[in-house]
């Protein structure tokens, strides 16, 4: 494939826009699973060519915003996103030149592991830095044994929690924890546990409770629910347990917490006149209004012009909600505890300037509902061919016809229709004419959205016809139809997700799976020590900013 010219930066150039203040979006434009095996830069935020034009608007919100683009080295899937977030009227957009392997020979370190090495990095740094308290699986259950007052709370959200949990967990995910804590930990002498399914929210769950001034003794559990298995021990399935709103003195309790973590962490406060002004200024200043709140909260009434974040995809996980780095941040949501929480932790990661909305919901006329995601650039429906449900049910005994399902491979294995072949959009403008079969190209993805994408790029390089299917997979399950997870066919390898042994359905593959991540994790720490980048900030108490 031709590499088209474009703007570049280089390593040290790149170093140097990392360590100043200035806006910027450093975006690694390749597959979630290439980028944890091959490596990333600390400060990178994963958004792979194949749904540039689905993430792109909320991540880098500001057209203006300088934005670095790189891939492994070769330049080719780089140069290929920086023209295209040309044409969607971004307009300072450059390639590093060399990739991450110029990085790397310019003597700066590659963080190797995760698509977003960095939100695992905060949690073990937050355990070295405070010295986070934690306890064993087996302690746990020898002190559970011996009928102490535990209280074991799940920093994960239900959804999660619903899949799988230790018995006798209740969930209370993020920040949350310090928002709800006391309508469940009824007494100081309880020993408070928190776990989820790894580390890194059990040592951010636990020590935030800390950091609260919960009376009480809090440890995170090490290793959560993967060291549990690997133990010996079975886990619940299909439990729902959560904790209720605070009222009376509970919410009295959480309201004085969150003061003391903000007089901690300096949590930066502002009014209704000043975010008006930050919108005024968004064009020259990146600003992100997100609501930390649980989504149904959210979807009951929010603040016009917010986004859906809650606290616990935040922290640490900020970087999916944030692509600009020393942008504004604004966090909202009713009486100022959660945001507060939210803004401590992003204070700690060192992200973005942040700021707590005071007042965020009064006095304002609320929006309900979901806010539906920006795409940008996406093809006119008349720009590509389609076929229905009804009519690709025609063609699948139909060798010459190649049915290319683009949705991610999990959901993939997990269902699609019968001889699709699993592929990913960013490889087809590079592999469609080595494409099976002599005739019609049929694309699909979950709402069809990615086919259309990919309709375009395929039909510039082959002669044969492309089409979508209306409305994607979940019109032809809306048709009536059933799926086929037995017949997987591989035409892409699925490295879009990065390996993770909750996806194995071998016992012992799994097992293999959750000790190689807990190694990980427990090396993450001196991986920082050599990286000179890392942004995180410490706060003792009382230090404020």
């Amino acid at each position: 494939m031709t590499v088209i010219a474009t703007a570049t930066i280089d390593a040290p150039e790149l170093h140097e826009l990392i360590s100043g203040a200035s806006e910027y979006a450093l975006i690694d434009v390749r597959e979630a699973g290439v980028t944890a095996v091959d490596g990333s830069i600390l400060h990178a935020v994963s958004i792979p060519l194949s749904v540039l034009e689905l993430k792109v608007a909320r991540l880098v919100p500001r057209p203006s915003t300088p934005v670095i683009v790189y891939d492994s080295g070769d330049g080719v899937r780089a140069t290929r996103a920086a023209v295209r977030l040309r044409d969607l009227g971004f307009g300072d957009v450059r390639v590093l030149d060399g990739g991450l392997a110029a990085w790397a020979e310019a003597g700066y370190k590659v963080q190797s592991g995760g698509d977003h090495v960095i939100g695992q990095a905060f949690g073990e740094w937050i355990e070295e830095v405070y010295q986070t308290p934690h306890i064993s699986v087996a302690e746990f259950r020898e002190r559970q044994a011996a009928g102490e007052d535990i209280v074991l709370l799940d920093s994960r959200p239900i959804g999660e929690f619903t899949n799988h949990s230790l018995p006798g967990g209740t969930s209370i995910p993020g920040a949350e924890l310090v928002y709800r804590a006391a309508e469940v930990v009824s007494s100081p002498d309880s020993l408070v546990v928190v776990n989820c399914a790894g580390r890194t929210r059990s040592i951010l769950g636990a020590q935030v409770l800390i950091n609260a001034g919960l009376p009480n003794r809090v440890v995170s559990l090490e290793g959560g629910t993967q060291s549990w298995v690997l133990e010996g021990h079975e886990l619940d399935h299909g439990k729902s347990v959560s904790a209720p709103a605070p009222e009376g003195e509970s919410l009295v309790a959480a309201k004085e917490a969150a003061q003391r973590i903000a007089t901690r962490f300096g949590t930066k406060h502002i009014d209704a006149a000043t975010l008006e002004r930050f919108r005024a200024e968004s064009e020259e200043r990146s600003l992100y209004v997100l609501d930390v709140r649980p989504p149904e909260e959210f979807v009951s009434g929010h603040l016009p012009g917010s986004l859906s974040a809650p606290s616990w995809d935040v922290a640490p996980w900020v970087f999916r909600h944030v692509g600009t780095h020393n942008s504004r941040v604004v966090l909202v949501d009713d009486d100022g505890v959660r945001a507060t929480v939210a803004a401590s932790w992003i204070e700690q990661i060192g992200w973005a300037e942040v700021y707590v909305l005071d007042d965020a919901l009064a006095g304002t006329e609320l929006v309900d509902g979901d806010v539906p995601a920006q795409v940008l650039g996406l093809p006119t429906a008349d720009a590509t061919a389609s076929v229905t449900a009804d009519e690709l049910a025609d063609l699948l005994d139909d060798t010459d016809v190649a049915i290319l399902d683009l949705a991610s491979s999990p959901d993939y294995r997990a269902g699609h229709i019968r001889s699709a072949r699993f592929a990913i959009r960013a490889r087809l403008a590079e592999s469609g004419v080595e494409l099976p079969g002599s005739g019609t190209i049929v694309l699909t993805s979950p709402d069809g959205i990615i086919a259309r994408f990919a309709a375009v790029e395929v039909a510039a390089v082959t002669d044969r016809p492309v089409v979508v299917l209306d409305g994607g997979t979940a019109a032809w399950t809306a048709s009536g139809r059933d799926l086929d997870a037995d017949d997987a066919v591989w035409f892409h390898e699925a490295d879009d997700v990065v390996a993770s042994g909750w996806r194995e359905t071998d016992p012992e593959l799994r097992k293999q799976g959750f000790r190689n991540y807990l190694s990980w994790e427990l090396g993450l720490v001196a991986e920082l020590a050599a990286d000179d980048t890392v942004p995180f900030r410490a706060f003792e108490p009382g230090a404020g900013s």
